[in-house]
């Protein structure tokens, strides 16, 4: 009868000890493989070459190591890199290499397509097939760092929780691989260097801030009218801008810690007076700065970027309010690998 062999990464370091004492082996064994699991990326029970012959048989005779492929990669001509992930069920996700003359920033996938229904993502447009796992998001991280030493000459040094996916809305997975990739025994990053992006979840806000995590908050906003924002983010009218703003000062009284607000001006629909307004009033209540970004189109048309003057209207409005802003070129246009483009073409 053939027995399924169980994901070695879903074990601890303690259970991996127990099973190398219960097969009569000694337990420290259990040490060397979650090194080569984890800080060292091992793909195979036969990379693990401090270990016997013999005991690489019995974990290949109990376990599999679901390891992700990159399946495609693409090189923009600004130095952008896009990959297509396969993960062990054969389903794919993208993750992206950004950089820059002083960095190199990871936007990972936290799901399989996505769950709710922003108009202007390529993302959305995919129904959500199933969240990634804890091992599958650190394997992106870990994939992305290898890129970011051999086209970059330098490790990966940021990441945001900004690609395929809602990450709150697989939030222990999340928390799960953040724990991974910020462990001495991972790849031991800052938890500073990390910012999830949410649309806007409240209740998982505030059990964030109730967890007392290190790493940034981002929203995307867009909007700070309701009716706007459930236009074109039809779940605002399940998580209106009321308790989004109730969830992020319990966020700020909790850690705090600065909020970013990711803002898109698009023609006709958030360009107004009266918008630069709302988008004043909103970020009066928390301490936060404000990243304008610049949109990607998805092919539909029925979203174009606005006007230089309306991002320049925009700009002086904030600024006079005293609030910080940074307006964010895209990168990686020509692959797909912009904001919003991802499962755009792939």
């Amino acid at each position: 009868m053939n027995v399924k062999k169980k994901d070695i990464r879903t074990l601890t370091k303690d259970q991996l000890r127990l099973f190398f004492e219960e097969n009569g082996d000694k337990s420290f064994r259990g040490n060397q493989v979650y090194e080569w699991l984890w800080s060292k990326g091992a793909h195979s029970f036969n990379d693990m070459t401090n270990i016997s012959i013999a005991t690489r048989k019995i974990l290949e005779e109990n376990f599999v190591i679901n390891h992700i492929r990159v399946d495609q990669m693409q090189r923009s001509t600004d130095g952008t890199i896009k990959n297509a992930v396969k993960l062990h069920d054969g389903l794919i996700v993208e993750s992206v290499l950004i950089p820059t003359p002083t960095r190199t920033t990871a936007c990972v996938s936290s799901q399989v397509g996505c769950s709710l229904d922003c108009k202007f993502c390529a993302t959305a447009r995919l129904k959500r097939m199933r969240n990634l796992n804890p091992d599958e998001i650190y394997d992106q991280v870990m994939a992305i760092d290898k890129e970011s030493r051999l086209y970059h000459n330098r490790p990966l040094s940021n990441i945001v929780f900004m690609g395929m996916g809602e990450p709150l809305m697989n939030y222990n997975n999340v928390l799960k691989a953040i724990d991974k990739i910020t462990s001495p025994e991972g790849l031991a990053m800052s938890p500073k260097r990390i910012t999830v992006s949410t649309s806007g979840v409240p209740k998982m806000i505030k059990k964030m801030a109730d967890d007392e995590v290190k790493f940034k908050l981002a929203v995307s906003l867009h909007s700070a009218i309701d009716e706007i924002r459930t236009s074109i983010m039809p779940f605002n009218e399940t998580f209106p801008l009321n308790d989004l703003r109730e969830a992020l000062e319990y966020w700020y009284a909790k850690t705090k810690s600065k909020i970013t607000y990711e803002y898109v001006v698009w023609e006709g629909i958030n360009d107004r007076k009266e918008d630069i307004e709302a988008l004043i009033r909103f970020c009066s209540y928390v301490p936060c700065k404000v990243n304008l970004i610049e949109y990607n189109p998805i092919d539909d048309g029925a979203f174009q970027q606005a006007s230089n003057k309306a991002i320049d209207n925009y700009i002086n409005g904030l600024e006079s309010h005293g609030i910080v802003i940074n307006v964010r070129r895209s990168r990686g246009k020509d692959i797909d690998a912009a904001c919003g483009q991802l499962a755009n073409k792939s």
